[in-house]
């Protein structure tokens, strides 16, 4: 810590009014004795009315208790941004560690009701997300840097599984998290062309030496889920979908990032969409073939047809293995 924040986490730790050696402060603090003498100095020659009491319980305390919340954060603040940092840590925040700094001393600076209080709202809230690779962080902190201070990138990039690792320079715009998964959205100039890359397809990531301005009022967010959202401009025939089931399951299509663009007609028991023809007959059976059972009506007869054929091209590979 800086030797500012220094001088503030001495200060509420005298808040209390209790005598507390310069050993205690030092050992509270992780810092040397040494440091503690200095940032006591600091504060009493700002005023800071600290009183030395030397012998057996002696220790330093100050002549009058702070009173009043020594936070600009009011309890629902203070709990929000608690919150926020277990949603962060749990999706794998390239910059966990500053959070946790940041959320201690949060609660360092709060007086005794408002740690309580920060305490119990931590106590009550748990995220869960599959598991974070550990290794992405420094990626992440890369990117995330890169994209801040306008630095073009070189990347070893895999686009998918079987395919060869090509080399390529990006202008990062913005990061994106999206379904547990991390992806940066930038300038290719391999291509030519804003593309959006997964993290954990880049296989190595150094500076290129360049620089680059992020276009004005460019969003990644609104690029990436351009992406994967039906385009009602498109030239694309548009297919009638129209599913029943139990309501859990029509629930959940309609909430489905892939259904919920197109949704015409909601009923409690089946929903009624309007998608593209090439979403309906190659991403949408692989979709609705997950609900199993609960999906029990589905039109068109085509739609339908196609999810026979990738059950039956299911079954036969899994026959072969």
């Amino acid at each position: 810590m800086s030797k500012a924040d220094n001088m503030i986490a001495i200060l509420w730790l005298l808040r209390s009014g209790k005598r507390i050696t310069a050993k205690q402060i030092a050992e509270e603090l992780e810092i040397h004795v040494r440091t503690v003498y200095r940032c006591i100095d600091a504060l009493c020659a700002s005023g800071v009315p600290i009183v030395a009491d030397a012998g057996h319980n002696g220790g330093y305390s100050l002549l009058q208790p702070l009173d009043g919340a020594p936070l600009f954060f009011d309890a629902d603040e203070q709990k929000a941004l608690v919150h926020a940092s277990v949603f962060a840590q749990e999706a794998g925040y390239p910059h966990g560690e500053a959070l946790e700094r940041a959320i201690v001393k949060l609660k360092r600076y709060a007086n005794e009701e408002q740690q309580e209080a920060i305490e119990r709202h931590e106590a009550g809230l748990d995220v869960i997300h599959p598991p974070v690779d550990d290794s992405m962080g420094a990626l992440l902190r890369q990117l995330e840097r890169a994209t801040a201070e306008g630095r073009t990138l070189s990347i070893a990039y895999q686009a998918g599984y079987d395919d060869d690792v090509t080399s390529r320079d990006i202008d990062p715009y913005g990061l994106v998290h999206w379904k547990s998964g991390w992806y940066v959205v930038g300038y290719c100039r391999l291509r030519g062309d804003i593309r959006s890359f997964r993290a954990d397809r880049i296989r190595a990531c150094a500076e290129a030496g360049g620089t680059f301005e992020r276009p004005a009022g460019f969003s990644a967010r609104d690029f990436f889920m351009a992406g994967l959202r039906p385009d009602p401009e498109r030239s694309d025939e548009y297919v009638t979908v129209r599913l029943e089931g139990k309501p859990q399951a029509i629930a959940d299509l309609c909430a489905n990032w892939l259904f919920g663009g197109g949704l015409v007609e909601r009923r409690r028991d089946g929903a009624t969409f309007r998608l593209p023809a090439h979403t309906v007959y190659s991403r949408v059976p692989y979709a609705l073939l997950t609900y199993g059972g609960s999906i029990t009506g589905v039109e068109p007869p085509e739609l339908k047809e196609a999810m026979r054929g990738v059950a039956e091209a299911l079954a036969d590979y899994y026959r072969t293995i």
